[in-house]
């Protein structure tokens, strides 16, 4: 079973289940993106450790991540190894042992160590998706494989620039004030990476 390395793209809510967040994975070495749907607590703490805002107390996430380093061991990555009936299953790897977890605690836990998130190869081809704007440029790199190389890897950074300002007018439209933030401050991350 391969392992496709993944990054946070975005949390949004989703509407088609109530109260609960949208989080978007993008394959780093492609297109795709992994839409997994979490709780809004698990929202909270990812966003919150993504934003660097430490609360007054520890959250779930901070004690487990405690207990984690009391016992000292290391969490070296997290696994999104299965998708069961509608349902994701991750594993934790810790040092030379493997913890089933949920993928939202996992993720929570991954943004605190700052380890990789992988998929397995299975769950991406099942359940990813690859935005239309990014469909039509996929198959350049195919067409001529040294000139365009350059290409693909800028280009994604742009429609994810485009992606999050759409997404950022929507929030404001709606009056999600807090969205709108986290997006704005995603955009500037974004930009000042490009520049």
């Amino acid at each position: 079973m391969e392992r496709i390395q993944v990054d946070i793209l975005g949390l949004s809510t989703s509407p088609s289940a109530g109260g609960a967040y949208a989080l978007i994975l993008k394959e780093v070495n492609g297109a795709r993106r992994l839409p997994i749907i979490i709780g809004a607590f698990e929202a909270q703490s990812i966003a919150l450790e993504m934003e660097g805002i430490k609360p007054p107390r520890p959250l779930t996430h901070d004690l487990i991540k405690s207990i984690i380093d009391s016992l000292g061991v290391a969490l070296t990555d997290v696994f999104i190894n299965e998708l069961k009936d509608g349902t994701f299953y991750a594993r934790l790897n810790l040092d030379s042992q493997e913890i089933d977890s949920r993928p939202s605690d996992a993720i929570a836990l991954a943004v605190r160590y700052g380890v990789p998130i992988f998929v397995s190869d299975r769950v991406m081809d099942e359940a990813a998706f690859i935005p239309e704007n990014e469909e039509l440029e996929k198959p350049s790199p195919s067409s001529a494989p040294e000139a365009p190389a350059a290409e693909p890897a800028s280009k994604p950074k742009l429609s994810k620039l485009d992606q999050l300002e759409h997404q950022l007018k929507e929030a404001i439209a709606k009056e999600e004030y807090e969205l709108a933030a986290k997006l704005r401050d995603e955009i500037r991350r974004l930009q000042a990476r490009n520049s």
